[in-house]
């Protein structure tokens, strides 16, 4: 007979007491964990479903034996009478609360007598005790638990009584209760944006795998966002580096599981979005500056077979004035696929192809991977002798360098915990650079990829790499395609740093390109964790040439925004499989507005890049990235201010519109900031795109005709030419003559695009500086103008100038939203010439105007 506790609790609360994958779970398996064993109907194929074996209420955790108060929070003893399931259990825990400031409280859960791994991540220091604090927190003391509420609403954001604490030295489990089920983050995945929580279990493993759904991919970021009813948000950072999954389920209801480290949890109050990500960036570090031309148009791919391959792509671009900042090369560059090499016949002429980019103001970037290779004669590849000298390779268990098999065959691979490798990393790249002087740097495999399990030699017996609990990752071993977790590294071992493979490497490029170049570095990275977002940029992997794959772009797309890294793109046309002329299009249409804009293609497939196609998608193709190009003074700004105070850039709706439910699910379209509306073609055979328009009026980007929408779903007007843009009310869009690349796009006059309200005002602002330069903002070598528009004066204030200003002109303020038609226009109180159209656009050109001056306009 059950007894009747278990049959009280009901399915979506049925917290998982066995969730093993690849095990049958039995009555007796089930028992033996002291839990509840029901039967329920199996789910539908591949999904997880209600678990047959979960807690009842009663099964043992931890007790909250004495509580102190601290100058910040306060610090307690937790207790555990009965062991759980797990071997080793550690049975004294020592609890952190910290109200580290009015949004923010920090959380951390550890071994009360012996210290264990935790991530080596500077995070700020906390003087002092918040004052007023917008939550509230009660704990309880058996169970143990937190109960975090909202002051101003009362809403319940966590409660860890409804499932039991476990905390073994490599099983560590907490569960919450959400408030609903609008719930974003926690990647690296492919799926919708807005999180699916029919149990549903997300692992975080970095894993070099083509993005498929439900899989652990390149990188992990143990963080959540989560939207209140309402339109309040909350955020959840766990500071943890271990193999990890979360469990969702329809209660709505999450469970975090590591297999390592402490739980070291920070919560984010908002009470909006955009503000819950900045203050997750307060914790994590706020992004890079880019160099203004990583935000051009990139070209790639792997198979041009040659520099001079490549170099007439290049030209090719040229010849048709197609818009381009950098080429790229992938792998076949190298000579024998070895890092820090190029290949002496089919890219002998390397060198002066770089040359060549560079003196027409355009930028070079090439591929690097962490696996170094181990095969030549000794004294003939300096990077492998010397790592092997200085000791900077990771080691197996009996301490010689793991030896796994990437492109150049059998490699060892780099251990940048360890600061003596970035120097190494520095000097190989010096010795490169002096040949082929590059402007950016590609990190790929940096998981780290191994086309064997583990090592030449596989894995040894034991607890790192066969753990008491697996999470459920690709190929149900921690080390399948990639090192042994057993390896040794400098700060710890492989089980614990893993996941910070990617952002250690990125660390060390990015430093080695401010040493080589003394400008901004410019890195892409495959795999990412939190704080990564201060050394590179992300690409989403490697994505095939499929409309699915081009509709999943955006939900990639805009995770990565709430993870901090905003200068991310996917392959444009599709990485692998072969593009059609139609898709890429539609693709190049798309990708004009990814942060990060590269067209990359496999080896073997038709070309892809703009030069390609029947005059018709070409011509398409280049407007496109000359209507990105005419965007780029809005867009450097938008990235200045995730730089600053971490705002997003590649935006979803329901940030802007967060009381609307109707945006808390779209991920077809997006924001750039606050002000422009992309509405991109994701399907084939169409010449209409139906989108949503939030409530309010909105412009043609292009024509400046408007549109008053009470919040509808709109069909638009799609041809293959053409992508829908919205320019919101309210704003100001600083806008350029474009031209084939940034550097000729900055010397041209501004044009100022005004979208009046319905109140007629607006507000802008411009961010401006030489662009490549080194801490421009701190030095004060950078200009900054807010534009307003209140009772028909536009007026442009120059808050700081320096030298750079001078060099550019506003040539043109647009304003849309005009109603009548004016008698006269004044520029700071002299008569102008001006052109009026009947859809309400107002034109005043030839202003000639230096940047560093403010001026007034004003229409009578």
């Amino acid at each position: 007979m059950l007894p009747p506790k278990c049959l009280l609790v009901p399915e979506s609360h049925r917290f998982d007491c066995y969730p093993e994958r690849r095990v049958v779970v039995t009555q007796e398996l089930c028992e033996n964990r002291g839990c509840c064993f029901i039967e329920s109907p199996p789910p539908a194929a591949g999904k997880r479903g209600v678990p047959w074996c979960f807690y009842p209420p009663d099964f043992p955790s931890y007790t909250l034996e004495s509580l102190n108060q601290t100058a910040l929070g306060m610090v307690g003893l937790l207790v555990r009478r009965e062991k759980a399931y797990y071997p080793h259990d550690i049975m004294k825990l020592r609890l952190d609360v910290k109200f580290e400031t009015d949004t923010r409280l920090h959380i951390k859960i550890t071994d009360a007598a012996n210290p264990r791994y935790e991530v080596p991540l500077e995070v700020p220091r906390v003087m002092k005790k918040a004052e007023n604090p917008i939550y509230s927190l009660d704990l309880s003391r058996d169970p143990f638990g937190v109960l975090l509420r909202r002051r101003a609403t009362g809403t319940v954001l966590l409660n860890t009584t409804v499932a039991p604490l476990i905390f073994a030295d490599q099983f560590l489990q907490m569960s919450t209760s959400l408030p609903s089920r609008f719930l974003y983050g926690l990647g690296e995945h492919r799926g919708t944006l807005l999180h699916n929580l029919d149990w549903n279990t997300l692992t975080l493993w970095a894993r070099d795998v083509s993005p498929t759904e439900s899989f652990n991919l390149y990188g992990a970021h143990p963080f959540y966002l989560l939207m209140e009813q309402g339109g309040d948000a909350h955020g959840v950072f766990l500071l943890n580096s271990n193999a990890m999954e979360v469990a969702l389920q329809p209660a709505p209801a999450l469970t975090w599981r590591t297999i390592g480290g402490v739980l070291d949890f920070y919560i984010f109050l908002g009470p909006n979005p955009n503000m819950v990500i900045q203050q997750y960036q307060q914790v994590i570090g706020f992004p890079a500056m880019p160099p203004l031309w990583a935000l051009g148009f990139h070209l790639c791919r792997w198979g041009y077979g040659s520099s001079n391959e490549t170099w007439q792509t290049v030209r090719a671009m040229r010849n048709y004035e197609i818009p381009q900042d950098a080429q790229w090369n992938d792998i076949d560059y190298m000579d024998g696929y070895r890092d820090f090499t190029f290949d002496p016949q089919k890219f002998a002429s390397l060198p002066s192809l770089v040359e060549d980019l560079h003196k027409h103001g355009q930028h070079y970037v090439m591929i690097l991977d962490p696996g170094i290779s181990s095969t030549n004669p000794h004294g003939s590849y300096w990077p492998f002798d010397e790592a092997l000298r200085r000791g900077l390779f990771l080691n197996t268990t009996q301490g010689q360098p793991l030896i796994g098999q990437v492109w150049p065959g059998f490699t060892a691979f780099a251990d940048f915990s360890n600061p003596d490798t970035h120097q190494w990393w520095l000097e190989n790249l010096q010795h490169f650079h002096a040949h082929v002087p590059f402007d950016g740097l590609w990190i790929d495999m940096n998981e780290p990829s191994n086309f064997m399990d583990g090592s030449e030699d596989g894995c040894p017996q034991g607890e790192l790499d066969s753990p008491p609990y697996t999470p459920a990752v690709l190929g149900d071993s921690l080390f399948a395609k990639t090192v042994c977790a057993s390896a040794k590294q400098k700060a710890s071992v492989h089980y614990n740093l893993h996941n910070l493979y990617g952002l250690m490497e990125a660390k060390a490029t990015a430093s080695a390109l401010i040493q080589i170049r003394g400008k901004r570095p410019f890195v892409i990275s495959r795999s990412t964790f939190p704080s990564q977002g201060r050394y590179s940029g992300h690409w989403l992997g490697d994505n095939r040439s499929q409309w699915k794959d081009m509709y999943y772009s955006i939900p990639g797309l805009l995770s990565f925004s709430l993870f901090s890294i905003p200068l991310v793109g996917a392959d444009i046309c599709g990485f692998s499989g072969s593009t059609s002329e139609e898709l890429c299009t539609r693709w190049m249409q798309l990708g004009a507005f990814y942060p990060f804009a590269r067209n990359h293609n496999t080896q073997n497939e038709k070309a892809q890049d703009p030069t390609v196609f029947s005059p018709a998608a070409r011509t398409a193709m280049k407007n496109v990235l000359l209507t990105r190009y005419s965007l780029l003074p809005f867009l450097y700004t938008l990235f200045h201010h995730a730089h600053v105070q971490g705002d997003t850039v590649a935006r979803p709706l329901f940030f802007e519109f967060p009381q609307d439910v109707a945006t808390l699910g779209l991920d077809r379209q997006f924001l750039w900031g606050r002000s422009l509306l992309v509405t991109p073609v994701l399907e084939p055979g169409v010449d209409s795109v139906t989108g949503y328009v939030p409530r309010g009026v909105w412009y043609d980007f292009y024509t400046g005709s408007s549109v008053n929408s009470s919040g509808e779903m709109m069909k638009m007007s799609a041809p293959l030419d053409h992508i829908n843009l919205h320019v919101r009310e309210g704003t100001v869009l600083p806008t350029q003559k474009p031209g084939t690349t940034s550097k000729v796009t900055r010397g041209s006059p501004l044009r100022l695009i005004v979208a009046l309200s319905q109140s007629a005002t607006a507000w802008g602002d411009l961010f401006w500086d030489d662009g490549e330069s080194l801490d421009t903002l701190e030095q004060g070598s950078y200009s900054y103008l807010v534009f307003n528009v209140t009772q028909n004066i536009f007026t442009s204030i120059v808050l700081h100038t320096s030298s750079e200003a001078t060099e550019v002109t506003i040539g043109t303020v647009s304003i849309f939203g005009v109603r009548e038609q004016p008698s006269k226009v004044l520029l700071n109180g002299q008569e102008k010439p001006f052109s009026y159209l009947d859809n309400q656009v107002l034109t005043v050109s030839d202003l000639g105007l230096s940047l560093s001056q403010g001026f007034s306009l004003r229409w009578l």
